[in-house]
């Protein structure tokens, strides 16, 4: 097939095609066109940030670690529901859409697709992340200065998950800390500052093998099973589509079903149906049911605003902003929410390893 083979300098074909399937594991890496900037200021920064958090929380992602620096950004997350496209697409655009607003200026800002290598996991998510977080001190002209100063470099920078990963400022609710501080070593002892001392060890000298690791291939980053797996993944999928398009690994049984949802929200609330149609404190109610059917059922904001009868995706939107704040103010409702994700990624995980297990 025209195409299907490893055309460029990088090994790898013009336009490759995604893989995703549930759990999938990503680095995914993009650059301005022509390496020009990405980020102007703090302002370009603190947006793409918001914008983010908004598409972590819409698409259920699992963010690992993350590095905006200058002309590109590298994210590691995972995918529980398999849409790395519907989640990178909506970050890119809304992005975009903003900086080309606020600079005036049109066309394309990122060069290209932006890259996304499936990760292994275990040691490799936690080489992936030092990667990641060193990124900013390993430039050139930051390679030249001393220890000290590069170290300091490193604890001083703004706009990367570090910071927060080993205490030195206010962790992210959109960052999901506990896998990678549990890989690190001794994660019996304080695991912020272990953390801290793996990823810090990486200043005292570049890491060859891990280079060669990330270089390896265009598809995948872990162990040569774990490549060819990938590659064999990606041929199949080459000899069996027409069209230069993302294709989806999924499988049945990865979402919950409306009644799943509200059964769990309505029983943790101590509601009834009839409840959701209050005009009075009902909309918080609805808010609730309408976050985790989008987190945990799949669902569109749009699908989701025809079933509860609130008109369009904004709607949705705007409800859940109420009920964020709301949570964030009151204890009742953290505990409610917090009751509610457990037991729904309990039926989600039930679910899965029953669909697996048949």
């Amino acid at each position: 097939m025209k195409g299907a083979g490893w055309g460029d300098k990088e090994g790898c074909m013009s336009r490759l095609l995604r893989i995703q399937y549930p759990g999938a594991i990503y680095h995914a890496m993009a650059r301005g066109v022509e390496r020009r900037k990405l980020f102007g200021d703090a302002r370009d920064y603190e947006r793409f940030l918001h914008e983010l958090d908004e598409c972590v929380e819409t698409f259920a992602i699992r963010l690992y670690a993350f590095c905006l620096f200058g002309t590109h950004y590298h994210l590691l997350f995972e995918t529980p529901h398999g849409n790395l496209s519907e989640f990178m697409q909506s970050l890119q655009t809304r992005y975009v859409i903003y900086f080309n607003r606020r600079h005036r200026r049109w066309g394309h800002l990122m060069q290209g697709r932006y890259k996304a290598k499936l990760v292994e996991g275990d040691s490799y998510l936690l080489r992936l992340s030092r990667y990641i977080h060193l990124n900013p001190v390993a430039t050139r002209a930051m390679l030249s200065k001393a220890h000290a100063e590069r170290r300091k470099a490193l604890r001083d920078y703004r706009w990367s998950s570090y910071r927060t990963y080993v205490g030195m400022g206010k962790e992210l609710k959109y960052v999901s800390y506990g896998p990678l501080r549990a890989l690190a070593p001794d994660p019996a002892k304080n695991r912020r500052r272990v953390y801290r001392q793996y990823v810090e060890l990486g200043l005292a000298e570049t890491d060859k093998e891990w280079e060669e690791e990330m270089k390896r291939s265009p598809l995948a980053i872990g162990s040569s099973t774990f490549v060819d797996k990938v590659k064999g993944w990606y041929m199949d999928i080459v000899e069996g589509t027409e069209k230069k398009e993302d294709v989806s690994l999924r499988r049945t049984g990865e979402w919950l079903g409306k009644e799943d949802v509200k059964d769990v929200v309505l029983g943790e609330l101590h509601i009834t149906e009839e409840d959701l149609l209050l005009r009075r404190g009902g909309g918080l109610y609805r808010a609730m049911l309408a976050r985790m059917l989008i987190k945990y059922g799949g669902w569109k904001q749009r699908e989701v605003a025809a079933e509860l009868g609130l008109g369009s995706g904004a709607a949705i939107s705007m409800g859940v902003k109420t009920l964020e704040k709301k949570v964030h103010k009151e204890r009742a409702w953290r505990r409610a929410e917090g009751r509610i994700e457990r037991k729904l990624a309990q039926r989600l995980k039930g679910g899965t390893q029953a669909h697996r297990a048949r």
